[in-house]
């Protein structure tokens, strides 16, 4: 039975094949779902498995200059695909309602095709954000939304590019792409040093401009719900859009909840002033009393307890 079932499969995955859209096919990671699928899955081996125990008996790295190099490069590759997104349809020719997939070989739409691989691929550079959490032993940030959103999104955005470049499916992403614009820049600054925390007072704003990202996915697909038409190609890629957006509405509310209610994750300048004014004064890594109430931390790198997604 399992092998006839596997052979099913099999060949419905390859029927598929012969059906996606052919203007992708010559992209990289785009001639079939098994690659990127493997990458996906020595991915997740290392984090869990393969890092931490290279990382068991070794120091953590000092990656100062690499995560500021890499984080501002995100904001700059952001930064051009919101543009890329706008010029291709969003801020041309789209409604912002329904919005059907251009499959046609006109300038714009394989403008639109390009962005969407380049959202696509640049899932797979956002990888190292978890390789840096391995290497500077970070396990605690190394969790199972984390690992979930890392694996789970280019996974089914090689589906989407396949399937539907462009059009209203493509909207979370362009949003997703400012979101990501405004958290690597916060990243970087993060990783520049000690003289760069007093600006990062702005943490908790972070988790706050993620949660509308969430609310403005759904309710933008949500029209599609009460349009009297709406042709667009997939309607699958609409649902699961919607179940994605508030299924991560609700975690990061939690995480809001634990770290802004209950306070057991502020950011590090909201902590020092917390215990300045609880009379406790805090102390820097090497435990001598930090100057006049604020916390001076070795190699920029206290900023843990950040969620660093979506």
């Amino acid at each position: 039975m399992l092998i006839e079932l596997g052979t099913k499969a099999i060949e419905m995955y390859h029927d598929f094949l012969k059906t996606t859209d052919s203007r992708v096919k010559s992209y990289p990671l785009m001639q079939g779902a098994v690659p990127m699928t493997l990458i996906l899955m020595a991915y997740v081996l290392f984090v869990l498995y393969v890092g931490p125990r290279l990382m068991a008996k070794r120091k953590p790295f000092q990656l100062k200059w690499p995560m500021i190099i890499y984080n501002f490069s995100m904001v700059a590759l952001s930064s051009y695909i919101v543009y890329e997104f706008l010029m291709s349809g969003w801020a041309t020719t789209y409604t912002w309602r329904c919005d059907l997939c251009d499959y046609s070989d006109s300038p714009e739409a394989l403008r639109m095709v390009r962005v969407a691989w380049l959202f696509f691929f640049s899932k797979f550079i956002e990888l190292l954000d978890t390789v840096f959490f391995v290497l500077r032993k970070k396990h605690s940030q190394i969790t199972f939304l984390h690992i979930f959103h890392h694996s789970v999104m280019p996974w089914t955005w090689w589906w989407g590019v396949t399937i539907a470049p462009g059009g209203m499916g493509s909207f979370h992403a362009m949003v997703n792409s400012v979101v990501h614009v405004i958290m690597y820049f916060y990243y970087g600054l993060s990783a520049a040093g000690p003289r760069f925390q007093k600006y990062l007072w702005w943490k908790k704003y972070m988790t706050a401009i993620q949660l509308v990202q969430f609310v403005m996915v759904s309710l933008h697909v949500s029209q599609y719900y009460f349009m009297e038409t709406c042709d667009y190609q997939v309607p699958l890629f609409i649902h699961l859009i919607w179940m994605y957006g508030t299924f991560f509405f609700i975690l990061f509310s939690n995480f809001w909840y634990q770290a802004y209610v209950k306070g057991k994750r502020l950011p590090k300048v909201l902590e020092a002033e917390k215990e300045k004014q609880n009379g406790v004064e805090p102390l820097v890594a090497n435990g001598k009393h930090a100057e006049n109430g604020v916390a001076h931390r070795e190699n920029g790198t206290a900023h843990n307890g950040k969620m660093k997604e979506v």
